[in-house]
């Protein structure tokens, strides 16, 4: 057994795409040995980045393949010689297999007589293979954007490839990836070791030999070593804390090798501009991570995360010079606050129309109307059911929505478009409502994200969404396959998200209505919906695949409606009495497709005397539709379907002594007819033959 290593070393790699390609180069480095049958018992796969590699490092490897002898069958025996003699049928046989032809024998099966030839392959020893194969693997990283940087040379990768590390125990494995050959060596930190080569003794010295080269590969240490760092220089400014913000923890994790952090701070009168703004500028736009006091609110500090060390000297020129930049991007945005605040959000509305929203629908202004026009349709529902908001705020905040992609902070900021909308219509004194309306039309921006609080958020966010889809999917720009460039399936998953979460009561047909689409174009984005409720159900939620295809095979229109039948059904599954039924129902279902197959005829239980069991069935399933139909009504599923349920002994004792499909049509009729009221009465809550039954 073996160790094996795979270092690659590149140009810095941008910090967003680190983590899935380590992830999938240790995958096709498993899925290689694995195929190749060099795993040992007690094999361990480990993988490693930094900004400038990646690395994997698999423990039990065998040293080769071993042999093996497998039994071929080739033509059969009268073909294969005639009068005693081998034919060119033998003989191509025995080439095929790499076999003299006296060594052929007979095989004997229950189809009769064959040649057969006992073939032996001598196992390829594990470098050989790594050499031939790993730099296919490599090479076949998927990297969202790639690049050429041979001329003449037909490789892409995301950066050109510097040093190849392929090391099995110390032995050099001898493979060439992009004209690099491997070798034992690695390099450290860029700055704080320069270029001086890492010499690598061992795969099981990787970790502990980079980090005296003062570069960090295990991205687990690296995160806790930052959130060490940045714990400590915090408790330098008393009763503060960092403000906890995990994709900025993942982002620092991938941007260093040699992680340190400084505290700076800046001028307290920047508070006075808005938290979402000086957040912003930190966060996106230097890196640096927000400080707070005690009570919550910001303080004038900022934690910035190095990729290298230094002395107090040298850190505080590091300071000064992040404190410089940090005030000049708070001196553009305080200057933005108060030039945009001289023209009010009710002004800005029809510099829309200088504002494309897609070329080939309009404008932004031309958006704004239909997201009026859809919101219109969506409150005579809400309105019909009771639910209390103010639809003279909402309106209102459809109306100013999109009118900050004028402003010059949004311009300079734009991840802040919404939110800086919703403060300047605080700011400009239009009302609480109408600016949280404003400030949440974005959210949730992931399905991790909480919906909007309110529900003139809620309705403006759905109204802006699905106008966005239908008008997109008018036009042909559906999602295909992974490609989706205006982030059609976002949006459908906050739709469901926000129909699941809130107290709306839209179906996803009324959503759908409320844009007016053609036929076609409705029924698409219908499906759009349904596939994406699919999504949240199985991904959010949690819910089994099968739970999942059971539910919205009986109804996907209803989002909260379809989540309490899936709980219910997730909970009844562990009944043996409903597992029986389920398999039942999936035993009903086969017989009629085989029937509308044979094209029986459906005939009715009146037509003929049925036998007791058949009978039986048919009085249970009669008494039963009234009660299991009334607890539906009620939405207590969990009751519904515990009252299916008792029908097993009936259901077990028809299948058990009736042969439901009876050579006697008007029999098999009566009893094809019985089954299906069985299966139609009963389905509502979920179509229980998709459920996988053991």
């Amino acid at each position: 057994m073996a160790d094996f290593l795979l270092e690659i070393g590149l140009e810095e790699v941008p910090a967003r795409m680190i983590a899935g390609a380590e992830a999938e180069l240790g995958k096709r480095v498993n899925d290689l040995l694995t195929r190749e049958h060099l795993l040992g018992p007690n094999a361990k796969l480990t993988t490693y980045s930094t900004p400038r590699r990646l690395a994997v490092l698999v423990e039990d490897v065998l040293a080769a393949q071993a042999d093996t002898e497998e039994q071929l069958t080739g033509p059969s025996w009268k073909v294969a010689f005639k009068d005693g003699a081998p034919t060119k049928a033998a003989e191509a046989f025995a080439k095929k297999a790499g076999v003299a032809v006296e060594t052929l024998t007979k095989v004997t099966n229950a189809k009769g007589e064959y040649i057969g030839a006992t073939v032996k392959r001598q196992g390829v020893a594990a470098p050989q293979v790594l050499a031939s194969e790993l730099p296919k693997e490599v090479l076949g990283l998927y990297w969202a954007k790639n690049m050429y940087w041979r001329a003449g040379k037909p490789e892409r990768f995301v950066r050109p490839v510097r040093w190849v590390v392929a090391l099995l125990d110390s032995a050099v494995v001898p493979l060439e990836i992009a004209g690099i050959a491997a070798g034992n060596t690695s390099r450290g930190h860029r700055i704080l070791h320069g270029d001086h080569p890492v010499v690598l003794e061992s795969p099981k010295s990787y970790v502990e030999t980079l980090r005296k080269a003062y570069a960090v590969v295990d991205v687990a240490e690296r995160r806790q070593s930052i959130r060490k760092a940045l714990d400590a220089a915090t408790r330098t400014v008393p009763g503060a804390r960092w403000r906890e913000d995990e994709p900025l923890i993942e982002t620092v994790v991938h941007l260093t090798e040699w992680p340190s952090v400084v505290l700076g701070t800046f001028e307290p009168e920047y508070l006075a501009l808005p938290e979402e703004v000086l957040v912003t500028v930190m966060r996106d736009h230097q890196k640096y991570f927000a400080v707070e006091s005690a009570d919550g609110k910001l303080a004038p500090h900022f934690l910035a995360v190095l990729n290298t060390e230094a002395d107090e000297k040298g850190r505080e020129i590091i300071r000064h010079g992040n404190a410089r930049v940090l005030r000049s991007r708070f001196k553009d945005a305080q200057f933005f606050w108060e030039v945009d605040q001289k023209t009010p959000l009710a002004v800005r509305a029809d510099s829309l129309k200088n504002v494309t929203f897609q070329k080939q629908l309009g404008s932004y202004h031309w958006k704004t109307e239909a997201n009026l026009a859809v919101v219109q349709q969506l409150t005579a529902s809400v309105r019909n059911a009771g639910i209390a908001f103010d639809e003279s705020a909402l309106l209102k905040a459809v109306a100013l929505a999109k009118t900050d992609l004028t402003a010059e902070l949004v311009k300079e900021f734009t991840e802040l478009q919404g939110i800086i909308g919703g403060l300047y219509a605080k700011a400009q004194g239009l009302g609480e409502t109408v600016a949280k309306a404003i400030y949440d039309q974005y959210t949730p921006a992931s399905i991790e994200d909480a919906i909007p609080s309110t529900v003139e958020g809620q309705l403006l966010g759905i109204a802006d969404r699905i106008q966005t889809i239908t008008a997109m999917f008018g036009i042909g720009s559906a999602p295909t396959g992974s490609k989706d460039p205006f982030a059609l399936r976002r949006a459908a998953n906050s739709i469901v998200k926000i129909l699941a979460e809130s107290g709306l009561p839209l179906t996803l047909a009324e959503v759908v209505k409320a844009t007016g689409p053609d036929d076609a174009n409705g029924e698409q984005v219908a499906a759009f919906l349904r596939e994406r409720l699919s999504f949240y159900l199985k991904d959010v939620r949690g819910f089994a695949y099968d739970v999942v295809g059971a539910v919205l095979a009986a109804g996907a229109d209803d989002v909260r409606d379809a989540i309490a039948r899936a709980e219910a059904l997730t909970a009844a599954r562990e009944s043996a009495d409903f597992a029986a039924i389920s398999a039942a129902f999936k035993r009903i279902k086969n017989i009629l497709r085989q029937a509308e197959e044979k094209q029986f005829a459906i005939g009715s239980p009146k037509d003929v005397t049925l036998s007791p069991e058949a009978q039986q069935l048919f009085d249970a399933a009669a008494a039963l539709r009234p009660q299991v139909a009334q607890q539906r009504e009620q939405r207590a599923y969990g009751e519904a379907l515990a009252s299916i349920a008792t029908l097993r002994p009936v259901v077990d004792a028809f299948f058990d002594k009736v042969m439901v499909l009876d050579p006697d049509a008007a029999v098999r009729g009566a009893h094809l007819s019985l089954i299906d009221e069985v299966l139609r009465g009963f389905s509502g809550i979920a179509d229980f033959s998709e459920i996988v039954t053991t």
